[in-house]
Parts: C-alpha cells; structure tokens; sequence
C-alpha cells in the first residue's frame, strides 16, 4: 500500500495545493464542489450534487448484497473568513483543504490498488462545517439514509499529537452561541439615574457568569466574546442599547443543557433587576461526540498496521466542537468516529498563518483506506 500511495503522491500534492490556493467560505463552496466533482467523476462514481447548496456525494457502488454496508468517508469543505496578515480573506486555517485531500486520496488508492468492494462507500464533501450547519443540511438530503459506518478526518495541534501519531477518535464538546441585546435609550452622563447603562448591565452579566457551578468532573465554560455599545466620538452619552455575544462550551451534552439554563437564568434576572428589555437567542449549537466503540476499534487496527503501536493513541478529548456528530445525534444507528491525525500543526487550529507536516496527508490516506477495507472485512457475511 506503501509504494502505491508513494506514486500517487504527486497528484495528491496538487490536489490539496488547489484547494489550499482556492479556499471558499461557508456556503459559497460551489467551485470547491465543481473541482470534487470532476475528480469523482474521472474516477468513475456515481455523482449526487444539490440545486440549492454546495456539497457533493461520490457513491462507489461494489458489490453490494443484503447483509452488508455501506461505508462514509466525511470531508468538511469551508474555508475561514479572517485577517491574514493585514488582509480579510478567505483562508483554510483549520485544515480543511488537508481533510478534502485526505478523502480524495482514499479514492484514488483504492482505485490504485483495484479494490473489489463488497458494500458501498459513499465520499462526503460536506459544506458550511465552519458555522454548524452543514451536516443537518446533509441529513436534511438524506445522505446518510444507508450508511453504516462513518469516518471523519481532523488535524490535530501539535499540544495534542505529534507527526508519527494518530488518534482513534476525537471527544469535541458541546458548543453553542447565545447573542443578546439589551434595547434601550441613551442618556446624558450628568443625568444617570434616568436611563440604564447598558454597559453596567453588560458588565453584571459577564460577573454573574463567573458563578455559574456544573459538575467539575465535566470541562465547561462560558465567556463573552463580543460586545458593541456607546459612541467612540461622544463620551458623555449613556450608552442605553447593547449587542454582545457568548461562547458555551461543554465536554457533554446534558452539561450544556444545564449551562444553557443557568445563562438564561442570569440575563432574566438582570432584566428584572435594571428594569430593561434584555433579549437573547441561540445559535449554532453543535453536539458532543459519541464515539462508537466498535468504529474505533476497527480505526484502532488501521492506525497501528499503519504506524506501529508506538504511533497509536486512545481518543482524544477537546473542549473544540464538531458538526460531524449531528449525523449520529440524527441518525444513532451511525456507528461512527472520527481520526485525529498528528502532523506537528502550529502555531495552532483557526491561527491565520497555520501550517503543518504535509507528509501526514499519506500516512491519513493509508489509515482511513485501512480502516474501510477493515471495516468490510470485518462484518460482511
């Protein structure tokens, strides 16, 4: 398998330098889904593409007979939105581009090593993972009807793994975001006791905050991450009206239940308290990680014949959320997990100037191709 990917690595390096040139947010994936597209065509799978979205599913339709499955290999496919060194652009700082690659390259080794399927395998590339949406949309199609098992790809910081080593699951936490505003009307700085500052308010939430309590057995935490309120020219006016933003994180999902329920407790107090009109909604929650046992085990297997034992580690845990695991909260049957990959990535995820071992691309392609052809082998009748 070695000497197979070994020739195929020229053309898996300009695949990943297209997608790495050629990055595209959030739900304008379209020509990133043209390129995948003419890729899984050439190799000759059945192409399903949507009229309304980005995203594209290559089915590699073996031999299939009743009693056994159908395998998905997931690739998420947006890029960032940040400031690259003084300029906003779209930039694949959280490996996606690696992740599409990766995918791609189980593709073409399996056609290298003319692979005789007895089930299905179906190549997600799944758009707007960036901002928790695609994979719902992915279910919204139906795209994971029929499978059976899923594996998903995931760089790892280098705190976390090093090149050489190999995880057989990632533990993402439970993320979500509640935006508020509180609406009100400015005052003047010498009147104070006829308006609310919107700021103090502000300020009491973010202290409130630090006295919420879960079980210290389960990371957590919630912070404020964005506020706007006041005039930068004026600075003898109340600010009256605010808009802020925070960031929950929980290590499961029954202990982001319970921050979500303490957090409205608090904005609802403190609107009764300073007598305003304080308003909050939720957005973008994403699901801890349930790790199938039996998926892992079969990753676990493809990971030491690829890197030895030494080069095997047990699933991680990160306080980082994942969209991958609305597909086995939507469809529990999904025996699934996902491979964190060491490949030395600094300065770190979402860092704007991110780099990493591009050799570990081949060492993931041989893993995950393992793992299908494992996966295979290891139930069919």
């Amino acid at each position: 398998m070695k000497k197979l990917i070994e020739e195929l690595k020229p053309e898996i390096l300009n695949i990943f330098q297209h997608l790495h040139e050629n990055p595209e947010i959030s739900w304008k994936e379209f020509e990133t889904t043209n390129y995948i597209s003419r890729i899984l065509e050439k190799n000759g799978l059945e192409v399903k593409r949507f009229d309304d979205i980005p995203g594209v599913i290559g089915t590699w339709s073996g031999n299939k007979r009743e009693g056994n499955i159908t395998v998905g290999i997931r690739a998420d496919m947006d890029a960032l939105f940040q400031d690259v060194n003084g300029t906003f652009r779209a930039n694949h700082s959280c490996g996606h581009d690696a992740h599409m690659t990766i995918v791609l390259g189980v593709l073409l080794l399996l056609k290298k090593m003319e692979a005789v399927l007895p089930g299905m395998v179906k190549f997600i590339f799944q758009p707007a993972e960036e901002v928790g949406e695609g994979a719902l949309k992915m279910v919204e199609k139906q795209v994971l009807e029929d499978i059976d098992f899923l594996y998903g790809v995931h760089l790892r910081p280098i705190q976390e793994l090093r090149f050489g080593q190999a995880s057989s699951g990632i533990i993402h936490g439970s993320t979500t975001t509640i935006n508020g505003e509180i609406h009100g009307f400015d005052g003047h700085a010498a009147k104070p006791h006829l308006t609310v500052n919107a700021i103090e308010v502000i300020t009491a939430i973010v202290e409130q905050m630090k006295g919420i309590r879960l079980d210290p057995l389960v990371p957590y935490s919630v912070k404020m991450t964005h506020v706007s309120a006041g005039s930068s020219t004026n600075a003898n006016i109340i600010p009256g009206s605010a808009k802020f933003s925070l960031d929950l994180r929980a290590q499961s999902n029954e202990a982001m239940e319970q921050l979500i329920e303490k957090v409205d407790h608090i904005i609802k107090s403190l609107a009764s308290l300073y007598q305003c009109e304080l308003t909050i909604e939720q957005k973008g929650r994403v699901y801890a990680a349930v790790v199938n046992p039996f998926a892992e085990k079969l990753l676990e297997k493809a990971i030491e014949d690829t890197l030895g034992i030494g080069g095997l580690v047990g699933p991680i845990m990160t306080p980082g959320g994942e969209d991958f695991h609305f597909y086995t909260k939507e469809k529990p049957t999904i025996k699934a997990t996902m491979l964190g990959l060491g490949c030395d990535l600094t300065p770190g995820l979402h860092h704007p100037n991110m780099s990493f071992n591009h050799d570990a691309l081949y060492i993931a392609i041989e893993i995950i191709t393992r793992a299908v052809l494992g996966t295979f082998e290891g139930t069919c009748i």
